[in-house]
């Protein structure tokens, strides 16, 4: 799932680390994809993050991780692959992600030519002062999803209202494959409920007995609440976007 500078960008640090042995600074990132400034880079580097493409460590200077490659990257056979990745691998961070085609028609997602599709319902765009079950105005609505992105669990489809999540490289329109779940890992990307009023998709973070709800866009308001005040409907396990 990943756009044309997206996947310029993961090729060009995961080059930098096999020559250098630490990741290039922003600024070297900026020069090397040819872009005016350094807030591109950051909107990059979140979308591979959010992807599972890419891992940033948070506290240390110039540390990101590639967690794995588009596939026209990789070495020749398996057992290259798997040499290569190991220690990423190690980690336990294996999302489910689709190599992107740069096809106008569906961004990042086989066809059904090339994977087969499972119907999940669709529910409406997610909106204030609505529980996830009210968004399904039509209880028939279905959406077609490659088997591929879906894990164990059960999924619904959502789309998405907003800016608050542009710099994860979530797009008002976009329509997002949740798993349904009442647990979700600090720093993930959750469908929360609070007050059992509103509903939000946003990155959950935990701190003490509060509950931080972190949109990705600087021009919006990390929200805390005290724990029992936010409920987690699901997790984001993957993003569908139209041309």
């Amino acid at each position: 799932m990943l756009t044309r500078k997206q996947h310029e960008l993961l090729v060009y640090i995961d080059r930098h680390l096999r020559q250098t042995g630490v990741s290039p600074s922003f600024e070297e990132m900026k020069d090397g994809l040819g872009l005016r400034s350094k807030s591109g880079i950051h909107r990059l580097i979140s979308a591979l993050e959010e992807r599972g493409f890419l891992r940033r460590h948070h506290h240390r200077a110039r540390a990101l991780e590639v967690l794995r490659l588009p596939e026209d990257q990789m070495p020749r056979g398996a057992a290259a692959y798997m040499e290569q990745t190991a220690d990423r691998a190690a980690s336990g961070f294996a999302p489910t992600v689709i190599r992107g085609d740069f096809s106008p028609r569906l961004s990042g997602v086989r066809t059904a030519n090339d994977a087969a599709a499972v119907q999940i319902p669709l529910y409406g765009r997610i909106a204030a002062g609505l529980p996830i079950e009210a968004l399904r105005a039509d209880p028939a609505a279905q959406f077609d999803v490659p088997m591929a992105l879906l894990g164990n669990g059960e999924h619904y489809a959502l789309e998405v209202a907003g800016d608050s999540m542009i710099e994860a490289g979530i797009l008002d329109g976009d329509t997002v494959i949740i798993c349904k779940d009442e647990t979700a890992e600090n720093g993930q990307i959750v469908v929360a409920l609070v007050d059992d009023a509103e509903v939000t998709l946003k990155r959950l973070r935990r701190r003490g007995n509060s509950i931080a709800l972190e949109p990705a866009n600087q021009r919006h308001e990390t929200r805390i609440f005290p724990a029992d005040r936010v409920k987690v409907q699901g997790r984001l396990v993957a993003l569908l976007r139209r041309y």
